[in-house]
């Protein structure tokens, strides 16, 4: 049995959610079988199909002679390897420690089986078997969904125009879509939050092991405003690079069209642009400087996919392009209704026209030092302004605002 799922259609626990075909003894074996290291959804389907069920599958696996009984039962590329065969023997044998790290996780569970799955994600090739989702699950399918991606490292334009398109898509109706990395997703996410938008990450790695560590904060508030956080992995699954081109199918297959603001050549926002045009779904590049590293994968992309690929023109383009009820102006919100004393508000305004280090600040905003420093310091604390190398944004409900 697992633990309280969160959302209101599919409660776990004692209960399966509403018109599922799977009983909770069932799930726990898709959860013990996907959480096996190399069962992807291929081998997955595979097993099932040939066992009958997951719970068959790892019945097979405890026999004296699994190894073999896995070996024989599915061939080539549906079938798993050696290692990950051995895997499925382990944890067949093994399932609490696997089944209570998903309790304790406190997240749900849903399947391709149950009613609350993604309808977006199912329609795709390649749908993960699974989902553990922190959050409204309920939410994954919205009407309007908009992925909005790109570099890790930004300029600050990007994401300031980031926030920008997010907040616009976000108030014209959509639900933002990203990978919470830090850069273009976090600048997206942040968007959402601020204009009190429900927004969907998408993990690399396990719920327990929320990376990065960073935006901690972010996935939290991202939660508490009716988002949900999800990924195909069991929470204990640690990110690395290798996981993150995985989860990028789902980011794509969960949103009607996908967004790319700023991307290096080799940009991992390019394969989410890549899988978006494989699943039949609408891409959005904003163009940049011919000769900025921040613009050669976009461009580029933009080449290669002429007439497929669609170039941001502007915000209100963007938002009319997306066909969104209730379209916005895209243009950038104001601070005015943002509790502030004088030197904040000072600091505030003088960061809205861009990033600016502490000596520019106190020039501005004509402060000593010490009393922007202990600003800033407040100021960070509340979430509304980020600092990095020596360089200060805004933040959080803040980010992509403009003067007042």
């Amino acid at each position: 049995m697992l633990g309280v799922g969160q959302g209101p259609a599919i409660e776990l626990g004692d209960r399966i959610p509403v018109g599922s075909r799977v009983t909770e003894a069932e799930r726990d074996a898709w959860i013990v079988l996907a959480s096996v290291e190399g069962i992807g959804p291929v081998a997955f389907a595979g097993l099932v199909s040939h066992f009958g069920d997951a719970r068959s599958v790892l019945a097979a696996a405890r026999r004296r002679d699994g190894l073999h009984v896995l070996a024989n039962a599915v061939r080539g590329r549906r079938g798993p390897d050696e290692g990950a065969r051995a895997a499925i023997v382990a944890a067949a044998k093994a399932p609490e420690p696997i089944l209570e790290e998903v309790r304790a996780a406190g997240v749900a569970v849903i399947t391709t089986e149950d009613p609350p799955y993604p309808r977006r994600l199912l329609a795709v090739e390649l749908p993960p078997s699974l989902l553990f989702v922190r959050g409204n699950a309920g939410g994954l399918s919205p009407t309007h969904s908009v992925a909005v991606v790109g570099t890790r490292r930004p300029t600050d334009h990007g994401r300031r125009v980031a926030a920008r398109i997010a907040a616009a898509i976000a108030e014209a109706g959509a639900t933002i879509v990203s990978g919470l990395a830090v850069g273009i997703d976090g600048a997206a996410h942040a968007a959402a939050v601020a204009a009190s938008r429900p927004t969907i990450a998408v993990l690399g790695g396990g719920h327990s092991r929320l990376f990065p560590k960073v935006h901690e904060r972010l996935a939290a508030e991202s939660v508490d405003g009716g988002g949900a956080i999800g990924s195909e992995l069991c929470p204990l699954v640690e990110p690395g690079p290798w996981r993150f081109p995985r989860r990028k199918r789902i980011v794509s297959g969960l949103a009607g069209a996908t967004v790319v603001v700023e991307a290096p050549l080799r940009s991992g926002a390019l394969i989410t642009a890549s899988w978006a045009l494989e699943q039949g779904r609408e891409c959005f590049v904003v163009p940049g400087p011919l000769d900025a590293r921040t613009s050669a994968g976009s461009l580029a992309f933009l080449h290669a996919h002429e007439g497929v690929a669609h170039l941001v023109a502007g915000i209100p383009e963007l938002v009319e392009d997306l066909d969104l009820i209730g379209r916005t102006d895209g243009g950038p919100r104001s601070v005015a209704h943002v509790d502030l004393g004088s030197v904040e508000r000072a600091i505030v305004d003088v960061l809205a026209r861009g990033a600016a280090t502490t000596d520019d600040l106190a020039a501005a905003a004509r402060q000593p030092i010490a009393t922007v420093l202990g600003a800033l310091t407040m100021l960070e604390v509340r979430g509304l302004v980020a600092g990095a190398y020596g360089r200060y944004h805004l933040a959080g409900r803040l980010a992509g605002a403009d003067v007042a």
